[in-house]
């Protein structure tokens, strides 16, 4: 079974993924951050790096993605392969920081990929304020953060919006603004008894 966690930066995804593995005896699967080539690049000059960075992240989520198919494991993802296309590279190409000629290369690559990959079989969305995202990014102190747009920020929460209310797949949507799922319990437990309900059919 694939479960996946989709949201903004700084909306909580790796906290919430960490704790739902730990809770169900689940396996994570995290997105690369630490060692990516190209993540401070792209802070740095967004347009001159979008491309070389929504590649690599594609590749690797496709790589994930299919182990996780494989994988007889229930496999909880921080991020999914459709944010890439439908929240990033869609922001990136609508600011103007892919060229039209990148942007119909890395979907012709993406449309490729999921003739052979399925959407998971439960998606949770952490809805965020830009100010709570604001306040997470600042809180958690990652220098190459620091210099994200407020602009760039709401491009994507528009965007994580649009995709949201087409999408198709089982889901589950978590209000994250007042929530602390970290160090209150009784937030925790409202997000696992929804998955519970969803999953399970308990409740």
């Amino acid at each position: 079974m694939h479960i996946g966690i989709a949201g903004n930066i700084g909306s909580g995804k790796t906290t919430l993924t960490t704790l739902l593995a730990h809770h169900y005896g689940w396996t994570p699967k995290f997105e690369s951050v630490t060692y990516n080539p190209y993540l401070a690049d792209y802070y740095a000059d967004i347009k001159r790096w979008s491309f070389a960075l929504e590649m690599y992240f594609l590749q690797q989520r496709l790589h994930d993605t299919l182990e996780i198919a494989k994988s007889k494991d229930v496999i909880i993802q921080d991020r999914t392969l459709m944010e890439g296309v439908h929240i990033f590279v869609a922001n990136n190409y609508a600011q103007g920081n892919l060229s039209q000629r990148d942007f119909n290369t890395y979907m012709d690559t993406y449309n490729v990929m999921m003739e052979v990959v399925k959407e998971p079989d439960l998606l949770i969305y952490l809805r965020s304020s830009i100010e709570h995202l604001v306040a997470q990014i600042q809180k958690r102190g990652r220098d190459y953060e620091q210099s994200i747009s407020i602009e760039y920020l709401g491009g994507l929460n528009q965007r994580y919006e649009q995709w949201i209310a087409s999408y198709k797949g089982k889901l589950i949507i978590v209000d994250a603004d007042n929530l602390d799922f970290l160090n209150r319990p009784e937030d925790f437990a409202a997000i696992t008894d929804r998955i519970d309900a969803e999953l399970y059919g308990l409740f």
